[in-house]
């Protein structure tokens, strides 16, 4: 593997500076898609979970009103 790496970071030095900071930028657009994917993916699942206590009833379901009441108490 990173005899790969220094490979391609050797002929990557040879590309014309703009053509390497487009490279820079699409390695680091790689990285943030499946940083964002995973987080994505998380929320899906926890979506999945909420909503599966709630159809089965175990849920406790607080309305909006309350909430907010609630939230108030607590930072005043």
């Amino acid at each position: 593997m990173f005899d790969l790496v220094s490979e391609l970071s050797q002929k990557s030095q040879a590309l014309r500076p703009a053509q390497r900071a487009y490279l820079a930028e699409l390695l680091l657009d790689s990285i943030h898609i499946s940083a964002d994917q995973t987080i994505e993916d998380a929320w899906a699942e926890e979506l999945k979970r909420r909503v599966d206590e709630v159809d089965r009833g175990v849920a406790k379901l607080v309305s909006a009103e309350d909430a907010f009441a609630e939230v108030r108490r607590a930072i005043l």
